[in-house]
């Protein structure tokens, strides 16, 4: 049984398109995986971090060659979807003379008025798919008898952030234009994502406040990746990012979405959420993140500049935990799943008296 918990962890997360590899060291680094596992690991999660170095070895580095490979890799897992929530795919309208954007709708009862959440998968900005998410969405959906749709962006670096971006924001206008179709309430719309479907996520909710044309309740961000400098100009410590994502991988990611790259003074602010001067007027937030995430320190130092700037936020984060620790099985995990889920619960309720 144990296995097979293990051999479902590693799907699950290549599913979420965060993990090829899963676990990637550089040879030049002088401490062993095991040595590290044992020494920063939380216990709970150790078994599972030796289990996907071990299943993951072997694995490409992350280039434009080895990217269709990649892809292909994630794409051929996923969760079952659960037996309900009732889950619908559409495609709805974006710019004028863009592709279609595919969308996923879950628990939509015309009729009723309940919040919704508009998800954003995770990937890298290079990969995976809004279908891999709905078995946990329908799961929060039933959890907090909420809406919830879920965006099948353009991934770079066919389309570099402009394009995913307005797909995003197209998504969000689609949904407050339909709120009562889809039985929402449009004063109570978050947005939720993980690893880049947070970064998305933060882009999204300044791009909300920046247009002034949808209002946002909430943006619940889970390990989001928010700076093109982590890993690039910007030196981290040595025991953060060496699990599930690494410095490569997120130099790749950055400079596929961005065009350029990443980490240089030529990158355009609006593109990176990091790089945003003013965070005045955002929605409220939830940041969660493991204290050895590469995105650690960009995830904490977003909290503070959005708590500083009069955004009630609540940062949670995970000791000895690393990218993707959410989707093991453990209490931890559970524990980290419970504190998200209600901090949505808390961020999408209503505010009639």
């Amino acid at each position: 049984m144990a296995g097979l918990v293990r051999r479902t962890f590693v799907k699950r997360a290549l599913a979420t398109g965060i993990a090829w590899p899963l676990l990637r060291v550089e040879e030049a680094q002088a401490q062993s995986i095991e040595d590290y596992i044992s020494q920063y690991v939380h216990s709970e999660l150790r078994p599972m971090a030796r289990a996907s170095a071990a299943m993951t070895a072997g694995m490409p580095a992350w280039t434009p060659q080895s990217l269709p490979q990649l892809r292909a890799g994630a794409a051929a897992y996923g969760r079952a979807r659960l037996p309900a929530p009732a889950v619908e795919k559409r495609t709805i309208s974006g710019e004028p003379g863009r592709p279609l954007i595919p969308v996923w709708l879950i628990n939509a009862q015309p009729g009723s008025k309940r919040p919704a959440i508009l998800h954003l998968h995770g990937g890298g900005f290079v990969m995976g798919a809004a279908e891999q998410s709905i078995a946990d969405l329908q799961a929060i959906c039933t959890a907090l008898d909420c809406f919830a749709l879920s965006v099948d962006y353009r991934l770079a670096p066919e389309t570099t952030f402009a394009g995913s971006v307005e797909d995003n924001y197209a998504a969000l206008t689609w949904l407050h234009t339909n709120a009562e179709a889809l039985g929402v309430d449009p004063a109570r719309i978050g947005v939720m994502g993980e690893s880049a479907g947070g970064g998305h996520a933060a882009l999204l909710a300044i791009a909300a406040r920046d247009r002034g044309e949808v209002p946002l309740a909430f943006q619940c961000l889970i390990y989001p990746m928010l700076d093109d400098r982590t890993g690039t100009t910007r030196t981290m410590p040595p025991h953060v990012g060496r699990l599930m994502w690494t410095a490569e991988s997120n130099r790749f990611g950055w400079h596929s979405f961005l065009g350029m790259e990443p980490g240089g003074p030529s990158v355009p602010a609006h593109a990176v959420p990091s790089r945003v001067a003013d965070v005045v007027g955002l929605p409220p937030a939830f940041i969660g993140v493991g204290s050895l995430d590469l995105f650690c320190d960009e995830d904490t130092e977003y909290a503070q500049r959005l708590n500083a700037a009069g955004v009630a936020t609540e940062l949670v984060v995970v000791p000895g935990a690393f990218h993707g620790f959410d989707m093991m099985p453990s209490k931890i995990s559970q524990r980290f799943n419970s504190a998200k889920l209600n901090a949505l619960r808390l961020g999408l309720e209503s505010r009639r008296s």
